[in-house]
Parts: structure tokens; C-alpha cells; sequence
């Protein structure tokens, strides 16, 4: 099913799991909303966002995030119009489903996969082609590797808003000092206190914190060069370090990738 919204009827439906592929804006941000089944989102272009109160997760083009059931998020699409595929399941339709959000890698064969589940009917016969299709995607998607692209948020409401301020001007330079002085703590009370609430060091939250802003400029774009220069970073090669160890390529090879990716798609559809 194409350009549609998830509807009760999804809820009741007998079926594991259901398809829909969706287009949006570059800009387009969902109100905060839930549902029955789980979901797990791909975009096919574009980098999107999604964050619930437990933290943030990017999603580059090419990637997917997974949703358990019931859990409030939204979406904002940060850089393009993004082209989505999103499966939605039954939390107990098979085991080895994420019990958590997370952002997840494609495999070649869960992208045709979700190419070809969108255009099955609601009601597909299960023992058919389409019953067929959707099963082995369900199997397929216990097989996505986790990517590091989260960013939990603390609970507490004082480093909450200081997080949430360096996610929308992130710096390498923040310190661990700066932080512990302005919070009245003490630097090894800080540092407990940070990874009790984040489960992340410092240092390894505020990396990811400049990844999340320097996804979509890049996927926009954006010279690395002026990225990394407008993030903080000494000069673009310590920024393409970071990022080559987070993502396992650096930018101009990560976004070629995806890139060539999509073309295929387009040839596809």
C-alpha cells in the first residue's frame, strides 16, 4: 500500500505484518503519535529523525530505525524529501525482534524485500506469493545489524536541557569541566552521574551529538571541509577520523554508497 496512513484497521487485520511507502518533504515533522505494532522505518532517500523521551536516533538514507510497539516518537526529516518503506508487526510475530529502538543497516535482500511489501494488499492470502514475501521478511529483519547512530537523553531535567543545547550547537570542545562546574559537581561525580543517566561516556555522547548535525548537511551536500570547520573540528581530517570510526567509511564514500543505491532504486520503480 502506497500514500497512506496507518489506520485502526491495521490493528485488527490478521496478518503478522503490513506494508506501506510514504513520501515526505523535505522539513516535514509528524506529531507525536504510537502504535500497535511495532514498525520498523525505512527511507530510501533523505536523513530523518526520530526521537522519543528515551533519546534521538538519525537515520541516513539507505538505513532504517526499528520502533517497538507503543512507543511515542516522531519523525523529522532533516535534509531531502525522504522516500519510506515502513513494515509494521506484531510484537510477537517472531523471536530476535529489537526490544528497543535502534537504527538499523539494509541488507540487499530486505530492501527488495520492502520494495515489494508495499504493494501487497492489506488483506494478502498467506499462503500466496505475498503471504510468502511478508514471512521472509520477518526472518529477514532479525538479520539487520545495529548501527551506532542513538542518543539516549537523561532523565534529569538539568543535564537534559544541556544536552538537548548541545545537540542543537554541537562542539568537539565541550569539556567534561565546563559541564561538571556549571551543574555545581564535582568531575568524577559528573562523570558517574552522566553515564548512570546515558549509558555513554561524555566524550563518546558529544561525538555522536556532532554526528547527528553533520549527517544531513553532508547527505545535503555540504563540503566535508565546511562541516567540520563549522562543527569545531581543528581541520577535516580529525572530523573524517571521527566519523570513519563511527560509520566504518568516511563521508565521501558513505554517501556515494547510499547514493548508488538510490539510483537503483529509481531504475526499480
Amino acid at each position: 500500500m502506497r500514500n497512506t496512513w496507518y489506520s485502526p484497521e491495521f490493528d485488527t487485520v490478521p496478518r503478522a505484518v503490513v506494508a506501506i511507502g510514504n513520501e515526505y518533504p523535505a522539513g516535514y515533522v509528524s506529531n507525536p503519535h504510537s502504535h500497535r505494532r511495532a514498525q520498523l522505518l525505512y527511507g530510501a532517500t533523505g536523513v530523518m529523525s526520530v526521537s522519543t523521551r528515551h533519546g534521538a536516533w538519525v537515520v541516513p538514507p539507505e538505513r532504517a530505525v526499528w520502533l517497538p510497539s507503543g512507543e511515542v516518537h516522531n519523525v523529522h526529516v532533516l535534509s531531502g524529501a525522504v522516500s519510506t518503506r515502513s513494515a509494521y508487526v506484531w510484537p510477537d510475530a517472531i523471536d530476535g525482534l529489537p526490544q528497543s529502538c535502534q537504527v538499523l543497516g539494509m541488507t540487499p535482500l530486505m530492501r527488495s524485500l520492502l520494495l515489494e511489501a508495499v504493494d501487497v494488499p492489506l488483506h494478502y492470502e498467506l499462503d500466496g506469493r505475498d503471504g510468502l514475501v511478508m514471512a521472509l521478511l520477518l526472518l529477514e529483519a532479525r538479520r539487520l545489524p545495529v548501527l551506532p547512530l542513538s542518543l539516549p537523553f537523561p532523565q534529569e531535567r538539568r543535564l537534559a536541557r544541556r544536552c538537548r543545547r548541545l545537540l542543537e550547537q554541537p562542539t568537539p570542545h565541550d569539556t567534561i569541566e565546563h559541564w561538571s562546574k556549571a551543574l555545581q559537581m564535582s568531575r568524577r561525580a559528573f562523570t558517574r552521574h552522566f553515564r548512570a543517566e546515558t549509558g555513554m561516556s561524555f566524550g563518546a555522547w558529544r561525538q555522536q551529538a556532532c554526528l547527528f548535525a553533520a549527517l544531513p548537511r553532508l547527505a545535503a551536500g555540504v563540503a566535508v571541509t565546511t562541516v567540520a570547520l563549522d562543527l569545531g573540528y581543528d581541520s577535516p581530517a580529525a572530523f573524517t577520523s571521527m566519523f570513519r570510526r563511527a560509520l566504518g567509511a568516511p563521508p565521501s564514500r558513505y554517501f556515494r554508497a547510499a547514493a548508488s543505491i538510490e539510483g537503483v532504486h529509481a531504475e526499480n520503480e
